[in-house]
């Protein structure tokens, strides 16, 4: 075979069988290892919670392009012995490129405890929320931690241009009654809160007095926003916790015991 023709056929070589080691294109959505997360780790929580009266777990988000500031947040999450499970607010993405979601699992797959994945804003970009769905699972989900209801919402309105019911009422009003015998209280989580430029804020009002129907509502949680706060958004007693993202390095630590709740932010 000429030298010519030779190359030629070692290149074709190379393209078809390396093809685990070629990215397609950035957004091309093909998902090398684990997929399915959420559900995954929600089963390993409610195993490990059934029962327990006292739980602790972490609130984390925005974690996007700090990954070294994420290996150490893990880090410091798994020096703690008495955490239940790790729930992570959304954008773990900046850009909704296919390897951000990957290199992210594999990062929060360092945590010695299950984690769950909201969906972010950046979440949505490209072909982001497919990316998503098969990673991580669907967009709105909810699980119980030992009496505690966890409702975690897709609040994303203006990446979906609204054409989606975004908060979506129908899944709210469904969690009121689904599994009612195995909860007492409730926490609301989302990446985006009422009154971020992300939230549709027309519905912000109906939206507070659908969640506050659910049995002893304890608190919010949502990221977003890159700073740590805690606000009682509509004065009715119902505080929004904001974690922080992780380039200022912190997080959330949150006890909900049967007479009350504690938090603290958690630097590392």
């Amino acid at each position: 075979m000429k030298r010519k023709n030779m190359n030629a056929f070692l290149a074709c070589l190379f393209l078809f069988s390396g093809c685990d080691i070629i990215d397609y294109h950035p957004y091309d959505v093909r998902i090398k290892g684990e997929t399915d997360i959420n559900a995954k780790n929600i089963e390993k929580i409610e195993a490990n919670c059934k029962d327990k009266t006292t739980i602790r777990f972490v609130a984390m988000g925005d974690s996007q392009r700090w990954y070294d500031e994420t290996e150490k947040c893990i880090n410091s999450i798994n020096e703690m012995e008495d955490i239940d499970f790790v729930l992570h607010g959304g954008d773990v993405s900046d850009f909704g490129l296919t390897d951000e979601f990957l290199w992210q699992r594999d990062i929060m797959n360092g945590l010695k405890v299950p984690y769950v994945v909201l969906l972010g804003n950046h979440d949505c970009l490209g072909t982001g929320k497919d990316t998503y769905m098969k990673v991580f699972g669907p967009t709105n989900f909810a699980f119980i931690a030992g009496n505690v209801k966890f409702v975690c919402l897709n609040t994303n309105a203006l990446e979906f241009d609204y054409s989606e019911p975004i908060p979506d009422f129908n899944f709210i009003e469904k969690q009121w009654t689904e599994r009612q015998d195995e909860f007492e209280k409730t926490v609301v989580a989302m990446h985006g809160r009422p009154g971020s430029d992300v939230f549709n804020n027309n519905v912000s009002k109906v939206f507070q007095r659908y969640i506050t129907q659910y049995p002893g509502l304890q608190f919010c949680i949502n990221a977003h926003d890159h700073r740590s706060t805690a606000d009682d958004l509509f004065e009715d007693g119902i505080i929004y916790y904001g974690s922080d993202c992780m380039k200022r390095r912190s997080y959330l630590l949150f006890t909900i015991t049967p007479d009350n709740y504690t938090y603290e932010v958690v630097y590392f």
